[in-house]
């Protein structure tokens, strides 16, 4: 693209000059841009050259100037600048002699100190620039790190969904506490958990579960109004309300009345109206010594003893119970090696028939040799068993036991051997090969099966399918005999006496317990006796109107025994006959 020239600039010379510095420095101009610029630049140049000599170093300066604030601002720029202006300018313009030499010397110098000045002030002011910049970005970078500490701070202390305090801050609050209590200080906890809440998951979604959560912990926010109070959800829909400077017990348990309260009335969520309840578990107790690790598990433990008591209800924490607890667990822990070791063992209590008092069998009762509890009765460990299924195992290894010993009695005795009545759990009477492990085991130590008598629970007979019913035929076909044991405990259900293979029924000895310990005042029985009787009365006669064998257990007193024979009753078994013992010891 061809310029027009300035009057008396030569358009070869701006030319030159663009191209000189163009290669020194980059900046973001056409190639029309930069001969626009120079050719400015240069037509004051010339003007400079033939005017005063006072104005030439003025102008130099100027242009030194315009040229950092048109960008070009390399070294090399200026360096290339007085070499075009030194080598081109003069010639171009067709100026000779000394004047005309002085005077580009003083233009010259003028661009030079323009050019430096203008790119010192340039460097100052970029410089500045920066340090605000760099100002300005670490106070930003500071909010911005406030502002994340913030969050990060109360992502940890709370609980993301709820808004309320987490398990973090929770255990904070019971650490500042603790730390220093003042004499005479006490604080509770309450622990609520929401019953069957996984139901509503399941049914309705996490979504609607989520919802009802927020919904609960609205309401239970609104519970703490003293100050000190705090709400946390502890985890799952497991939540924990703090009670500092508590008075007593009933400080605690009140707030988890008025929890459970505030919890019963229906929640409306996504449209759907869920009716819920809770279970708390309470600890109040001194700040002195406490640990916030003990504080949290004590009302767990006691929030699961509310879930075992039936549910939508509070449990405080007791000391005792907790150790109870925690021996019935290390039980349960001992009991695998126990029965590798072989501990366990049975004895044996007579079953009498009340009409002539001989005696028609034996119940074997499970007892464990604890190394270090001595001698356990059943009552200490087949619970545990049962819970952790053990007792499939235990059941008929005990079961083996029971035989062999009533099979050395038949060696001796034949036909006159008293039989031998154990104990089968509702887990074992649940197991697919349950007839064939007892049929292996009348094999294995010759015991005739009639010499076997099964007691099951009645409790056990609440459910009964159709896989069960088939084992209890295939048991009583075999020639065992089957009866109902604990008869009479609340779960009666007097239809399986007739539908199920029952060849008789053994009456709870809590019946007994009213009945015929003491002799009859002089007023006349108690009400409580008179009902006692009468309830025992009715069992007998059902019993024996079905064509049911009648046992009574818990027989501790002659008149007891005497009752029972004049109501019908076969069988007895209690203190009254004699206690559990080992083979030898048996009369």
């Amino acid at each position: 693209m061809t310029l027009p020239e300035r009057p008396g600039v030569p358009y070869e010379f701006v030319q030159g000059w663009a191209g000189a510095i163009h290669r020194a420095c980059f900046v973001p101009m056409s190639r029309a841009q930069r001969c626009r610029l120079l050719s400015g630049l240069a037509g004051q140049l010339a003007a400079a050259l033939r005017t005063e000599p006072g104005v030439v170093a003025t102008v130099g300066r100027r242009v030194g100037v315009a040229l950092v604030e048109a960008g070009f601002t390399a070294p090399e720029v200026l360096s290339r600048t007085i070499t075009i202006l030194h080598g081109r300018l003069l010639p171009d313009l067709g100026l000779t002699g000394e004047p005309a030499a002085t005077r580009l010397a003083g233009l010259v110098e003028g661009v030079a100190e323009g050019f430096t000045r203008a790119l010192r002030d340039r460097t100052l002011d970029d410089q500045e620039a920066i340090r605000l910049a760099a100002t300005a970005a670490q106070a930003a970078s500071d909010r911005a790190l406030r502002a994340s500490e913030a969050r990060f701070r109360y992502a940890a202390t709370h609980d993301p969904l709820t808004g309320l305090p987490n398990h973090n801050q929770l255990t904070g609050q019971l650490h500042r506490l603790l730390a220093d209590p003042p004499p005479g200080a006490r604080l509770g906890l309450c622990c609520v958990d929401l019953d069957q809440f996984a139901a509503i998951n399941d049914r309705l979604g996490s979504p609607v579960g989520d919802r009802l959560l927020v919904a609960v912990a609205e309401r239970l926010r609104s519970l703490a109004t003293e100050p000190g109070q705090l709400v946390a959800r502890h985890h799952g829909d497991r939540f924990v309300l703090l009670v500092p400077d508590s008075t007593g017990a009933e400080d605690a348990t009140k707030l988890a009345d008025r929890a459970l309260a505030a919890l019963a009335a229906p929640f409306q969520v996504d449209g759907h109206e869920l009716s819920i309840s809770a279970s708390a578990g309470v600890v109040e107790r001194p700040a002195a010594g406490a640990s916030a690790v003990e504080l949290v598990r004590a009302a767990d433990v006691a929030l699961h003893w509310a879930k075992a008591d039936g549910r939508s209800c509070w449990a405080l924490f007791e000391e005792q119970r907790s150790a109870a607890d925690v021996a019935r667990y290390r039980l349960s822990a001992a009991l695998p090696a126990a029965l590798r070791r072989g501990e366990f063992s049975l004895a044996y209590q007579p079953l009498v028939d009340l009409r002539t008092g001989g005696v028609l069998g034996y119940e074997a009762l499970a007892r464990w040799q604890h190394p270090e509890h001595g001698l356990l009765g059943a009552d200490q460990f087949v619970e545990q068993a049962e819970d952790t299924g053990l007792i499939v195992q235990l059941g008929i290894r005990l079961l083996e036991q029971g035989c062999r010993q009533a099979a050395q009695w038949y060696a001796h005795q034949g036909d006159r051997t008293p039989y031998v009545s154990v104990n089968i759990s509702a887990r074992q009477l649940r197991q697919p090969g349950l007839v064939g492990e007892i049929a292996e085991v009348l094999d294995r130590t010759g015991l005739p099966p009639i010499r076997l008598q099964l007691e099951i629970t009645e409790s056990a007979l609440v459910v009964t399918d159709d896989d069960t019913i088939g084992r209890l035929v295939a048991l009583s076909q075999l020639g065992i005999r089957i009866v109902i044991d604990d008869f009479g405990t609340g779960y009666s259900n007097f239809a399986y006496l007739y539908d199920l293979p029952v060849h008789g029924i053994k009456l709870a000895g809590q019946l007994l317990r009213d009945v015929g310990r003491r002799p009859v005042p002089a007023g006349g029985a108690t009400r409580a006796g008179r009902a006692g009787h009468a309830v025992l009365a009715a069992l007998v006669s059902l019993g024996r109107t079905l064509g049911l064998t009648v046992t009574a257990e818990g027989v501790e007193t002659a008149r007891q025994a005497k009752l029972l024979r004049v109501l019908g009753c076969h069988v007895g078994q209690g203190f009254h006959f004699g206690r559990p013992a080992a083979p030898d010891q048996l009369s």
